[in-house]
């Protein structure tokens, strides 16, 4: 009974907490008409995505509020004909730049690379920078807007998380876990008013910085080995004494991450291990997470077969608080809650899996991404 009050009580503050995280600390960028005087700069990275980039490009030509405008699209190495699709969606549009890339050299993985090309030629009078990966389709205020709530915070890096677009099975039982742990377990006002570098989170889908202080943190060249190199930016911008915040940008962009499970499967598998560090940190924080979470309506349904009503109804409390955790970050990001929040035990299974798949195949020296070697 003792363990069983306890396991309540932790998954109650922990969704006490996911609450105050949604409703008190977590920004939110005005979605309707929005100006900024200042010039813009939009970094596009693609490498093999022509059967992407249409709408993604679409949407950045047609953004508004932004007089100083330019689009800087570097075509990563692609070999099935981005670089013509995108010629094809730009014409004779100034405001567009296409690089060619070249090869990250030793020491760099793909994405910072891209990045750091990206950021080097963008226009010299923009004060704004503003990352944005081809799964990314933005409203025609976003950039606007984010550049807005970026000065407005008085922030070096702003990071607007996407609303996930989710279609499968597969995609409601993971992608929803990554603004839910970030909401239930990052303290968010603490995140932006302390200079601990440990305090970061950050999402590369759509990224706004401050090019002055872009620079003073190094770039994406003091991440250019890094798995999570939009997290590690995030880190890198507080050593350098810049401040960071993440806000809700459902309002401003949509993000379909992964066309099917072989690709969100080897996605997180790809970083997992990143994200934790110490396989005996990772193993320590799955075996509470699956405490929490997955245990519940474990016990539930054990204590109701062995007669024991009372602890049956206090670990379906908890499984209920845990999915109510889950409702309350659907909410407050955009996403799907129903039913799939009384799904939540299966999803930290899932991301158990995930995470053990991801150490193993790094010890394996077996991660790679679109043909490219992360680990």
């Amino acid at each position: 009974m003792t363990g069983v009050l306890l396991l309540l009580a932790g998954v109650a503050a922990l969704t006490a907490h996911t609450w105050v995280n949604a409703t008190r600390w977590l920004r939110r960028p005005s979605g309707g008409p929005v100006e900024v005087a200042e010039a813009v700069a939009v970094l596009l990275p693609l490498r093999d995505e022509a059967d992407r980039v249409t709408p993604c490009l679409a949407a950045l030509l047609a953004q508004r509020g932004v007089p100083g405008l330019r689009i800087v699209v570097l075509d990563d190495g692609s070999t099935d004909g981005t670089a013509d699709v995108v010629r094809a969606i730009a014409g004779d549009d100034d405001r567009v730049t296409l690089l060619t890339g070249v090869a990250p050299p030793p020491g760099w993985l793909g994405k910072p690379h891209a990045c750091h090309q990206l950021a080097t030629r963008a226009d010299p009078a923009a004060t704004a920078l503003a990352f944005v990966d081809a799964d990314v389709l933005l409203a025609p205020y976003a950039v606007a807007a984010a550049v807005a709530e970026l000065r407005a915070a008085r922030v070096t890096l702003l990071s607007p998380y996407p609303r996930i677009v989710t279609r499968t099975a597969a995609d409601r039982l993971v992608q929803p876990l990554l603004q839910w742990l970030w909401l239930t377990f990052l303290p968010l006002r603490a995140m932006e008013r302390s200079p601990r570098s440990s305090l970061a989170a950050a999402g590369g889908q759509f990224l706004v910085v401050d090019r002055a202080g872009y620079a003073a943190a190094g770039g994406h060249a003091a991440v250019a080995d890094r798995v999570l190199e939009d997290i590690e930016l995030a880190r890198a911008v507080k050593r350098s004494g810049g401040r960071i915040a993440l806000a809700d940008g459902s309002r401003l962009a949509t993000c379909r991450m992964y066309d099917d499970w072989p690709q969100l499967r080897d996605g997180y598998t790809k970083s997992l291990w990143a994200s934790f560090g110490h396989p005996g940190a990772a193993a320590a924080v799955v075996v509470a997470l699956l405490l929490l979470y997955t245990a519940p309506p474990l016990v539930a349904l054990a204590a109701l077969l062995a007669g024991v009503p009372t602890v049956a109804a206090l670990a379906a409390l908890a499984w209920l608080f845990g999915a109510a955790g889950r409702v309350v970050s659907a909410h407050a990001t955009g996403g799907r809650w129903w039913p799939d929040a009384l799904g939540h035990p299966v999803s930290v299974v899932v991301l158990g899996w995930l995470t053990a798949r991801s150490y193993h195949l790094r010890k394996r020296r077996r991660l790679s991404w679109r043909g490219r070697p992360v680990s």
